[in-house]
């Protein structure tokens, strides 16, 4: 069933993935209008951690920042549709990485890289990277989409460029064994998840309210020397973003323990609060606030 559901909407998405894109963010203004408007998705979620962390905001600038924010989410997602014709070229020209100097200082180190990202401006276009002509492999890591359909997809889409994904449930075996035999790489992590589990070991404040965060990239990082860089993405407007990647730690074992996590958090953060539109305000970020925190738990 699954397979029969991908082969129907498949050929649609080629369709709209192939349109000029004149038409095809008219595309997504319809898209906009349907989820918005007549499906309303998640709009109590997304209104909800609005007001939570901007509670000097009145209800018009929420409302605002809300609609302004499910157009980007639009816009994002049928992007992810054009990545499956998309040229290496117009790829290049819509998601321009600023100082690329810094990798290649970090590759002259002979240290792989952990890329942290947040669910903020872009990251369906991150595999652009790979088109830089650098010496390492970029890979990023996913959770598994259920229909294998759409998985098989979202992989072929990256592999297209040089990039390769690696599931989040093996992701630590994969990069152990890769620095083993000496495969150096690039690798992307969305690091601002939020953990399943309220008795997550480390909380923090993240945009005012305290709540538990992974720790996994820095640990990782730590186990591994691996250097770690902040992708720090703009959105120029529609179909355009500037990418700049900003040093956290060239040695990490050197580094205080969660010095890492804290300066990611405090550069996405500082986006945020700039530019709230572009972050996803759908995911359930806040889901944990005011539960109690477990006994050994770390505070900062």
């Amino acid at each position: 069933m699954q397979a029969v559901v991908f082969w129907l909407i498949y050929p649609l998405l080629w369709f709209i993935s192939i349109l000029p894109f004149w038409l095809f963010y008219r595309v997504s203004d319809l898209v906009y209008f349907i989820v918005y408007y007549l499906v309303g998705y998640r709009k109590k979620t997304v209104t909800d951690n609005l007001e939570l962390v901007f509670p000097e905001k009145s209800s018009q600038e929420i409302i605002e920042i809300r609609k302004k924010f499910y157009r980007h989410m639009c816009d994002m997602f049928l992007e992810m549709i054009k990545s499956i014709s998309i040229s290496e070229e117009e790829l290049k020209k819509r998601f321009v990485f600023t100082n690329l100097e810094e990798l290649r200082r970090i590759e002259k180190l002979d240290k792989s890289i952990i890329l942290m990202c947040g669910h903020y401006a872009s990251y369906e276009w991150l595999f652009a990277l790979q088109l830089n002509n650098l010496k390492h492999k970029a890979f990023g890591i996913y959770k598994k989409i259920r229909n294998p359909g759409f998985d098989k997809l979202v992989n072929d889409i990256r592999r297209r460029f040089g990039a390769e994904l690696i599931r989040n449930s093996t992701s630590t075996s994969r990069i152990t064994q890769n620095e083993k035999e000496g495969v150096r790489g690039i690798y992307a992590m969305i690091a601002d998840q939020s953990p399943k589990s309220p008795n997550y070991k480390f909380w923090t404040d993240f945009m005012g309210k305290k709540v538990p965060f992974y720790t996994g990239s820095e640990r990782m990082a730590k186990e591994l020397d691996m250097a770690v860089i902040y992708l720090h993405v703009e959105k120029i407007k529609r179909g355009r973003y500037k990418a700049s990647l900003i040093n956290i730690a060239d040695s990490p074992s050197k580094t205080e323990d969660h010095q890492i996590t804290l300066e990611y958090k405090q550069h996405l953060e500082k986006q945020i609060k700039e530019k709230p539109e572009f972050y996803l305000w759908t995911h359930k970020r806040w889901k944990h606030l005011g539960k109690e925190t477990p006994q050994n738990a770390v505070i900062r």
